[in-house]
């Protein structure tokens, strides 16, 4: 049995220690927003954050997770706030396909959380790993620069409330 902490609540799940957390997350949790792209890390569709960091939940044991906080796509907001990432994705219209997404989303917040104005290297560099295969950079990387320059990068209900009102 191992315990993990996924989006604020405590799950205890009965598998090996070296299930990849994708998996758990998905079967396990009937979290399905998390994507499986490739299964070797490649292409960014399954991120989640572990404590706060940007992880491919494919190659991640599930053992690692055991004790620490994990936060997925279905995480980073509530049902009736989105997060500011999450609405500049609308607002640039950044969705195709919308198969990367989740994982583009996730590493964009961990992006804003740790450096709130990146410059274009720092979005480069944090979004490299995630593969959009309709080709979404251009916009990706402008939800991004909306977002950073709005001053709102984190989730914070009232805020988000505040910000859609105007």
């Amino acid at each position: 049995m191992i315990s993990l902490s996924v989006n604020g609540t405590q799950h205890t799940v009965d598998v090996a220690p070296d299930t990849p957390l994708l998996w758990v997350i998905r079967e396990n949790l009937a979290m399905t927003g998390t994507k499986f792209g490739c299964g070797i890390a490649q292409c960014g569709a399954c991120t989640v954050h572990l404590d706060g960091v940007p992880i491919r939940s494919c190659v991640v044991p599930v053992s690692a997770a055991a004790g620490r906080t994990v936060t997925t796509i279905e995480g980073v907001s509530s049902q009736e706030d989105l997060h500011p990432i999450q609405q500049a994705w609308i607002d640039e219209q950044v969705p195709q396909c919308g198969y990367c997404q989740s994982g583009q989303i996730m590493s964009a917040a961990a992006l804003l959380e740790r450096s709130p104005n990146p410059s274009d290297e720092e979005i480069s560099q944090a979004m490299a790993g995630n593969i959009c295969r309709c080709g979404m950079y251009g916009r990706i990387r402008k939800a991004i620069r909306t977002v950073a320059q709005s001053g709102v990068q984190q989730f914070d209900p009232a805020q988000a409330q505040e910000v859609q009102n105007g």
